[in-house]
């Protein structure tokens, strides 16, 4: 019999208070995908036969990322009635190391230590909130990340997880619109439209069964938020999902994810048994006549299948191609019904709401762009990872007081952000506050989040190159302007990175960039040019560089036999 959920609560909030005041001390070791590819797998497997050996009692506990994906593995070690030490990069041999100082002879090891977790201090060790990386985040949305088991459903429970569904239950689906739309929540997954909006048309609209649909892709180079949170606090986002169905009365709902997220799936199969074994799936979700089911949908890969009509067409089992808009999918979606898609992020930030309230959630951010984004900064940078801020923090505080600046101390010459349909700013545009609205009047976006930091020595013409070789690879085909044209711009792109420019060349680009931006259906065609843009609008000297003088001025671009661009593939005869 399905406990109630103020029971469950409350045996989950004496587990988590157990296991947190153990006289045994308790090691977390973070096991997601970025701490797997260097290493977590072995090091938790060392933790566990060196406390064997010593005969040494502890709770080893598997837990997500942090964001800290720099200094992977992560592993925290938590003492009875002392504040837990976090350390990074741990290695097999390192976890020996630790045992045997921290565990048998009470050194916490300072030197090695990243900073402390929980409450008090330690001699020597800062406070890991108040380091620089940590320091100017709000961690909002990660908040469970990285400190609790993302495979038992009792550790989100005991940190309030399932109040904003109990809650939205209570005050009923017109409240909890309402709430959305005080909040200021706007999509987190690129466009920024008005999240309430959308559950108000998906309410409206006629139409049975409806459907809510997670939107776990994230194609865009340099991003992985949506891995991070399926990996790390998946029962957040699908939290998000049920109040959403609740919203909009929808009882059935799809979570897309990419089928290369293996631990990802692996994670969300294991929180959708848990939540029916809990009551929070299937008819009468805690009591109420609230029913809901999801199904999992492993995505191919394609990029394209981001697009959320074209994700609509991969769920119902044809290829992922977007469709003519309107209808918009609130009104007819999958299977021609009303259907909300919200990404991930979105999701985690309405179960957030619902638990909190729409004040709370508001008190961040700037007047258009409320509370708080995930930010996935790569490139070089030495402080690589997932970060949270509230909307209307600089890029420069981002990129050198969160990241560290460039890894290896070089200059910063650009900073990529939005992903393929963004664009790249120069170090004097650092300042400008990241929010929903300012990047994109400087011919940027903050798209799904994604942030490149870009040293002097990449060359800019060859960038804007394999952005759009990206976009024309990823590319339905089913726009003949979008084909076609972000084709015939790779070729001129090419032809100036390998010294064959012509002067006019650059308004070439221009026009065939308008083209493909009006003649394109969905956003991959519209934003497929915006990167090339960006740099003829900012770095126009690399561009005469490469055309006047035939130099590259990084070195970056040269010219090999088997770069010969293919006369028969371009529309002008080019590299004849």
């Amino acid at each position: 019999m399905t406990i109630s959920f103020q029971e469950l609560k409350r045996r989950s909030k004496e587990t988590w208070k157990a296991l947190r005041g153990s006289r045994r001390p308790t090691i977390l070791v973070g096991t997601a995908a970025c701490g797997r590819a260097v290493g977590a797998s072995e090091v938790l497997e060392a933790f566990r036969r060196e406390l064997d050996s010593r005969g040494l009692e502890g709770a080893l506990i598997e837990v997500g990322c942090t964001g800290l994906c720099y200094a992977e593995p992560l592993v925290s070690i938590v003492k009875p009635s002392r504040p837990g030490v976090c350390y990074g990069n741990v290695t097999p041999e390192k976890a020996r190391e630790l045992v045997e100082r921290c565990l048998v002879r009470d050194d916490p090891l300072p030197r090695d230590a990243l900073g402390t977790i929980g409450e008090g201090r330690v001699d020597g060790i800062p406070r890991l909130v108040e380091t620089a990386v940590f320091k100017p985040q709000v961690r909002r949305t990660l908040r469970n990340c990285g400190f609790i088991d993302p495979v038992r459903i009792g550790d989100y429970v005991a940190n309030e997880g399932y109040s904003g569904l109990a809650r939205a239950l209570e005050i009923g689906p017109e409240q909890i619109i309402d709430q959305i739309k005080r909040s200021g929540l706007r999509g987190r997954g690129g466009a920024g439209f008005p999240t309430w909006r959308k559950w108000q048309l998906c309410r409206e609209a006629q139409g049975a069964p409806k459907y809510v649909i997670c939107n776990g892709s994230e194609g865009d180079p340099g991003t992985f938020s949506n891995k991070l949170l399926l990996e790390s606090d998946p029962h957040s986002v699908l939290e998000g999902m049920l109040i959403a169905a609740y919203a909009v009365g929808a009882g059935r709902g799809y979570v897309y994810c990419p089928a290369e997220y293996a631990l990802a799936l692996q994670r969300l199969e294991t929180a959708l048994a848990q939540m029916e074994e809990c009551g929070f799936l299937g008819d009468r979700i805690l009591g109420s006549s609230f029913g809901f089911r999801i199904t999992i949908k492993e995505g191919a890969g394609a990029y394209i299948c981001g697009e959320e009509t074209a994700l609509v067409e991969c769920i119902e089992g044809r290829r992922g191609v977007p469709r003519l808009r309107p209808p918009f999918p609130p009104t007819s979606g999958l299977w021609g019904l009303p259907t909300v898609i919200n990404n991930v992020e979105t999701l985690a930030c309405a179960a957030l709401i619902a638990q909190r309230g729409a004040e709370w959630f508001a008190e961040l951010g700037t007047d258009k762009s409320k509370g708080t984004k995930l930010f996935c900064l790569s490139g070089n940078v030495k402080h690589g990872g997932v970060i949270e801020v509230p909307f209307g923090m600089t890029l420069r505080e981002i990129v050198q007081a969160i990241g560290g600046g460039t890894s290896d101390g070089r200059p910063i010459k650009a900073v990529h952000t939005g992903g393929p349909g963004g664009g790249c700013l120069p170090p004097s545009l650092l300042d400008t506050p990241v929010d929903q609205d300012s990047l994109a009047v400087l011919g940027s976006s903050i798209g799904s989040g994604g942030v490149v930091v870009i040293d002097e020595d990449a060359c800019i013409v060859d960038l804007a190159r394999n952005s759009l070789d990206f976009a024309q690879r990823e590319a339905c085909g089913q726009c003949v302007p979008c084909r076609l044209g972000t084709r015939q711009m790779f070729d001129v792109l090419t032809d100036i990175s390998r010294g064959r420019g012509q002067p006019d060349d650059l308004e070439l680009l221009a026009e065939l960039a308008e083209g493909v931006r009006l003649g394109s259906l969905c956003g991959l065609g519209q934003t497929a040019a915006n990167t090339l843009l960006s740099t003829i609008r900012y770095f126009p000297d690399d561009y005469q560089a490469h055309i006047q003088r035939k130099q590259c001025p990084t070195a970056a671009c040269t010219l090999t036999a088997d770069e010969e661009p293919d006369p028969s593939l371009s529309l002008l005869g080019r590299g004849e």
